[in-house]
């Protein structure tokens, strides 16, 4: 058996206050609807059990036995979503129940799980923005590809997915903590890629089932339409990184996709006045030229000029424009020179936000480009900042309050 258990690295003095309130949320509503409702039995003169049979008799087996129904199987008929009578309460009341407590279980265990770093990352209002509308995405996706069927579809699995699909983007340097369980005599924890352990998720129980045909109750579709979400959710948030555009005036930098530039390509105006005013140290003379250029034309610029760029946008105040001038230089030299540095800046400027989990995704980027003895020292110093507060950390849930 094979069981993710946790992740490394954490967000530093961060209480998941979303998360903890979706796993809450979910367990209010098996403690007070699910369980209850699951061992009462189905009155036959209930008009909501014809609804039921009506539409579902076709799915039922021949001789069906009603006292293997339950009244919460009428409720999950009304309040799930049935792709053949869609509602919009349906579209967000079917991610509050679940078939029973192992599907709970499972789904609040990856929440946990995976939710406290990417709420870290998109902030509450954004993580709560993305769950539900990876939910919603999710369930129209298992629409699509189940057509009008009036058999209902519930669970968080949807939502969760979605947070997968952010975690993959953003996260690509953490690891899960596995526990593999061979019995009777194995039993261990081991350190995992993050996206290894996600990408076989996707792939191994969802897509290839969902190709193969497989007739199961899990719903393929969601599980895959959620990720889906999350991924390109996550792509627009790094681009704008996660703040609102327009409290940048250099934002539109953010949309800069980076393309290798022709060495013998005529000099670009802006570029070479930029470059002038770099060579003169002069920062308002090259943040007014940078903020004129074109979408693209910023990845001409080589990556130690990008990087005296983001500092000096950095110290003005443009943050999301030195975060994406930065991304835009890495897109445009992949293998190239210097790219080191660029890595150290972004995981610095990550740092120097309070966010250690991103900044960890860069300061170990440092390592595969050949960094100098200055930018590896540099780069070792902020990891170990890092792993100091993590083991401090471990220490005082091990030791306890006094």
């Amino acid at each position: 058996m094979f069981l993710p258990i946790g992740d490394t690295p954490k967000p530093r003095n961060f209480v998941p206050v979303v998360t903890w309130g979706f796993i809450a949320l979910n367990l209010i509503v098996y403690l007070l609807v699910t369980f209850p409702l699951s061992v009462q039995a189905v009155d036959p003169r209930d008009p909501a059990l014809l609804d039921y049979l009506r539409h579902l008799g076709p799915r039922l087996p021949a001789r069906i036995d009603l006292r293997g129904l339950s009244v919460y199987d009428l409720f999950v008929f009304e309040h799930g979503y049935k792709p053949a009578a869609p509602s919009l309460a349906s579209l967000f009341s079917s991610m509050f129940l679940h078939g029973g407590f192992l599907h709970l279980a499972g789904n609040m265990l990856f929440l946990g799980i995976y939710g406290r770093n990417v709420e870290h990352r998109l902030g509450r209002i954004g993580y709560l923005v993305g769950y539900l509308g990876s939910g919603v995405v999710a369930t129209l996706a298992f629409s699509l590809l189940t057509g009008p069927s009036w058999s209902p579809l519930v669970g968080a699995s949807g939502a969760i997915a979605g947070v997968l699909g952010f975690y993959f983007v953003l996260f690509p340097r953490n690891r899960v903590k596995m526990l593999v369980v061979l019995p009777p005599f194995f039993f261990d924890v081991f350190l995992v890629p993050a996206r290894l352990v996600l990408g076989l998720y996707i792939l191994v129980d969802n897509l290839l089932p969902l190709m193969s045909g497989s007739q199961s109750s899990v719903a393929y579709g969601a599980h895959l339409g959620g990720f889906f979400a999350g991924l390109v959710g996550a792509m627009v948030g790094e681009r704008l990184a996660w703040q609102w555009p327009w409290k940048d005036p250099l934002w539109r930098l953010a949309w800069a996709r980076g393309r290798a530039v022709d060495a013998r390509a005529a000099a670009d105006p802006v570029v070479e006045q930029l470059r002038s005013a770099l060579d003169l140290g002069d920062r308002p003379r090259a943040l007014a030229a940078l903020s004129s250029l074109s979408t693209g034309r910023a990845a001409q610029l080589e990556p130690h000029e990008c990087v005296i760029l983001a500092r000096w946008l950095r110290d003005a105040g443009y943050s999301i424009a030195a975060t994406n001038l930065l991304r835009v230089c890495l897109a445009a030299h992949p293998g190239g020179e210097d790219l080191a540095v660029v890595y150290l800046t972004l995981g610095l400027m990550r740092l120097e936000q309070g966010q250690p989990t991103a900044a960890y995704q860069h300061l170990l980027s440092v390592f595969d480009y050949d960094p100098s003895p200055e930018i590896a020292a540099r780069a070792r110093a902020a990891l170990e900042q890092i792993d100091i507060y993590q083991r401090r950390r471990r220490a005082d849930l091990r030791v306890g309050p006094s």
